[in-house]
């Protein structure tokens, strides 16, 4: 270990101590001893990091030396491995902040265990709603569930909680009953209500049908908003996490995210989102307020075009295997969405927008080309959110039309269980084809999609990766030939999320001048064997200059 006096004093080549500088800032904080990753092509690595205020001043351990005073904090990583601060390309943060203090769904593995983790939460919060803990029917043998699976064991308590991917809840009847949702309530454009053999709604809404429910949701205070976010930023902190883009399409999100920042220091980033039929209220927001700051951020709409796979309401041109006759469903006519986005862009708003099987991706790709052709020219930064399942001639338009690709490969080694069952091996060829759109020249982007998925770096780098799904039975990689290198999903974490957020001038590299966000690790992401990925750990986050959260 080095210490101060070996560090500033040092030999003839150290020996420029701080107080020596004649027109230059000394340091704030100087980090040595440590291997990092500037994501910077002109020079990839560096062994020391100086700071000044909330940006990165020198790199290099001799002018880190030389720029370093008495009152510089000299912080000896030991040798760790230094990267630029991660950001989360895609995530619903204020309802993954709430889900935090939600029972545990997720790993039930039987369909009495579920009931019975469902039961617990009742009798610990009776009378209070259940919103949250998401399920997966095929952890649970492959059945969806339905009102009967939990009636009994939540016999005064409204449950409405969602499927993993967060196009589906289930409802008992109580919440049924709150919702005024009945046989004689009418099916919902873009949505699904489930009915039993008898007509009687089941418990199961779909897409748009979960509306139904929103509508008799208890408020959330703004005091418990604000709780919960401060409780998800300390656990995307801990996750290694600098910013996250929040796509809520709600407004509560965006609110709480600025009511923190009236407070100070958010510790973490926000690019928050609104709904695109919003475009109008964000724009007003704009001319009145501007975008934000550094901390919280707004300026871009987000989209849905379809639902997807797990719910199979994805929208596909062929029918689903599983289901002959059924393609899917549109949650907004066609001529809608391209009003939003076209009104949205001539707002100059970025426009990112949802879509999961072929058919919808492909339309979101021919609104995407005519509202450029009708507005203009102008770097606007188009994003599709998830680009699930690609024909191989979408897989080539994203770098022809400029159209960033925001995937979260989590869901790869998840949806690579089953998704074979619902639309056939031939449809695979361009699903989750992260290798093929980086190969054709696309800006690819990287997440989590949380909480549809964990907010876990390392888990969406090992599915990058890997492409192991987390049953097991792909050790060579599901879709084997769309892996891709660590350093290429190091920099769709980095380099290329701060450009899908219009930040690549001062966020996603380790470089001189821009904001010192940097994420610290107990070993070497570039040189690690992929069964060791699940096992780094996060030594620190480190956002705007400051240590935000220490292992």
């Amino acid at each position: 270990m080095i210490n101060r006096r070996q560090f500033v004093m040092g030999s003839s080549a150290w020996g420029l101590a701080g107080c020596a500088l004649r027109h230059e800032r000394v340091l704030d904080v100087a980090y040595i001893n440590l291997r990092a990753w500037t994501a910077d092509s002109r020079k990839s690595s560096t062994d020391a990091i100086g700071i000044v205020g909330n940006k990165i001043a020198v790199l290099g351990r001799s002018a880190v030396e030389s720029h370093t005073g008495k009152r510089t904090q000299i912080i000896d990583l030991e040798g760790a491995f230094v990267t630029p601060g991660f950001i989360d390309n895609h995530t619903h943060f204020l309802t993954g902040s709430n889900r935090l203090t939600q029972p545990d769904l997720l790993s039930a593995t039987s369909r009495q265990e579920f009931a019975d983790r469902l039961g617990k939460a009742a009798r610990e919060r009776p009378g209070k709603w259940i919103l949250g803990g998401s399920w997966d029917e095929q952890r649970l043998g492959g059945d969806i569930p339905d009102k009967s699976w939990i009636d009994a064991a939540t016999p005064d308590t409204p449950v409405a909680v969602p499927r993993t991917d967060l196009h589906m809840y289930l409802l008992n009847s109580v919440a049924l009953k709150m919702a005024g949702i009945t046989r004689d309530t009418p099916d919902i454009d873009g949505g699904v209500i489930g009915r039993d053999a008898n007509g009687d709604p089941n418990g199961i809404l779909k897409d748009n049908a979960r509306s139904l429910a929103r509508r008799a949701f208890p408020e959330t205070s703004h005091a418990e908003q604000n709780d919960n976010m401060r409780g998800g930023i300390a656990h995307a902190l801990s996750r290694g996490f600098t910013q996250v883009h929040s796509v809520e399409r709600g407004w509560s999100n965006f609110e709480t995210a600025r009511r923190l920042r009236e407070k100070g220091d958010t510790d973490l980033r926000f690019y928050c989102f609104a709904a695109a039929k919003n475009w109008q209220k964000l724009s007003a927001i704009i001319k009145a307020e501007g975008r934000g700051d550094e901390w919280v951020r707004w300026g871009g709409v987000k989209a849905l075009s379809d639902g997807s796979l797990g719910s199979r309401t994805a929208l596909f041109r062929d029918p689903y295997s599983d289901e002959p006759g059924h393609y899917g469903v549109r949650t907004i006519q066609t001529s809608v969405l391209k009003d939003y986005i076209l009104g949205a862009d001539k707002a100059n708003l970025q426009v990112a927008t949802h879509a999961i099987g072929d058919l919808a991706n492909d339309e979101v790709l021919d609104i995407y080309k005519d509202v450029a052709r009708i507005n203009g020219p102008r770097d606007r930064r188009f994003r599709i959110e998830h680009a699930q399942h690609l024909t191989l001639d979408a897989i080539g338009r994203f770098a022809r039309q400029n159209v960033i690709a925001s995937v979260q490969p989590y869901h790869a080694i998840d949806d690579g269980r089953w998704a074979d069952k619902r639309i056939g091996q031939k449809r695979l060829q361009g699903t989750y084809a992260f290798h093929s759109l980086m190969e054709k020249s696309a800006v690819v982007t990287f997440g989590s999609d949380w909480p549809v998925a964990p907010l876990n770096l390392f888990q969406g780098l090992y599915a990058a990766v890997t492409r192991q799904t987390i049953d097991g039975e792909n050790p060579n990689g599901w879709i084997p030939h769309e892996k891709v290198a660590m350093e290429q999903a190091l920099t769709a974490y980095t380099v290329n999320n701060a450009y899908s957020g219009f930040q690549e001038k001062k966020l996603g590299q380790i470089r001189t001048g821009f904001l010192a966000d940097l994420t610290v690790f107990d070993r070497n992401l570039l040189n690690v064997k992929p069964d060791e990925i699940l096992t780094t750990q996060v030594l620190k986050t480190i956002v705007n200059g400051r240590e935000r959260y220490r292992a």
